[in-house]
């Protein structure tokens, strides 16, 4: 391949016509990778910095430093920012869902600190962030029970989700409003999601898009299933983003811990997949509107250590030094199709 060709095409230009392309980052990040993150970006997500327990720790106390740092740095350079999360079942404040005395609370109370919540947070950014991550990850994996097991189904049952996205699309009736979620492209799951988003709409609720995580390695899911539930979640009407995307060399079961870097193979059949994902992605123009990657370069990623602790993962388009890896290759060079 005549790499030269495309060394010096910004990602954001390949897919200009397509869709935006984005990175999660953190407060750190955005100083560490600061040259990468402008080059190639024009979108950023944070990765924690805007989860409840980092942004909303104690009932009167809202952490805003970081968040804002992130979106300052967005303004900056012109980047749009997707909001992550409003609504999850981990990384959420205890005292959210306890009284003073630390029994549980009741429904009302709840939903009524949900709303303020989202009020506050939404409100304070409605003019930077043009969508959120209203509830994630709230499908079951397994079984046959729709929605997993958490204290916001124990207290408030499954109307938690309808009021999130409703509290949200009053906090800012401008932004764009998805429910986002992991294993988005194995069939059962999917048709779960499926199932609980069309019944989102059925019930007239504001939500405008799915985000699918894309939280995938070089054996999994297959390109049949992604394009499956591409069509199945478009046939909702709905805009589909890829919200937490990264390629792991890893199968997810796959416990070793004896590489110190990927072994021969690896990384031509990870340029193979984010080739053929991407070649796919554009059939899809107007219906994905972006891309983004759950971090920008190998020198961090949360797969570190995750889910096999002591374990490096080189899961992106560039290096450990930012540099472009066979795989920004095979993606750039889509500019030319």
């Amino acid at each position: 391949m005549n790499q030269p060709k495309t060394a010096e095409a910004a990602l954001k230009d390949v897919f200009a016509d397509g869709f935006k392309i984005g990175a999660a980052v953190s407060s750190g990040t955005i100083r560490t990778q600061e040259n990468l993150l402008t080059r190639h970006f024009n979108s950023l997500t944070a990765e924690n910095e805007m989860k409840f327990e980092n942004i909303h720790p104690s009932e009167d106390v809202y952490a805003f430093g970081e968040s804002d740092t992130i979106v300052d740095f967005a303004r900056r350079h012109g980047m749009a920012v997707r909001g992550h999360t409003l609504v999850w079942h981990n990384q959420t404040s205890d005292w959210l869902f306890q009284e003073a005395d630390g029994r549980p609370v009741g429904k009302g109370v709840l939903l009524e600190r949900l709303r303020s919540h989202i009020e506050t947070v939404v409100g304070r950014y409605k003019d930077d962030i043009y969508a959120w991550d209203v509830v994630n990850e709230a499908v079951a994996d397994e079984g046959d029970e729709l929605l997993r097991p958490s204290k916001w189904l124990e207290i408030a049952g499954p109307d938690f989700i309808a009021k999130a996205f409703e509290f949200a699309h009053e906090a800012d009736p401008t932004a764009r409003l998805f429910y986002n979620d992991y294993n988005e492209s194995h069939p059962h799951k999917r048709d779960k999601i499926y199932a609980l988003v069309k019944s989102l709409l059925d019930q007239g609720v504001p939500i405008h898009g799915i985000g699918l995580q894309a939280h995938w390695n070089i054996f999994d899911p297959s390109l049949d299933d992604i394009r499956a539930a591409i069509e199945k979640y478009a046939s909702l009407g709905l805009e589909l983003q890829l919200t937490e995307l990264d390629v792991s060399v890893f199968r997810f079961d796959d416990r070793r811990t004896d590489l110190l870097e990927p072994e021969p193979g690896m990384l031509e059949r990870q340029a193979e997949v984010y080739e053929a994902v991407f070649r796919l992605l554009k059939e899809y123009r107007g219906t994905v509107s972006s891309v983004t990657f759950w971090g920008a370069a190998d020198d961090y990623t949360w797969l570190d250590d995750f889910p096999v602790r002591g374990r490096k993962n080189w899961p992106f388009l560039f290096d450990e030094r930012h540099l472009p890896k066979s795989a920004y290759y095979r993606v750039a060079q889509l500019a030319e199709m």
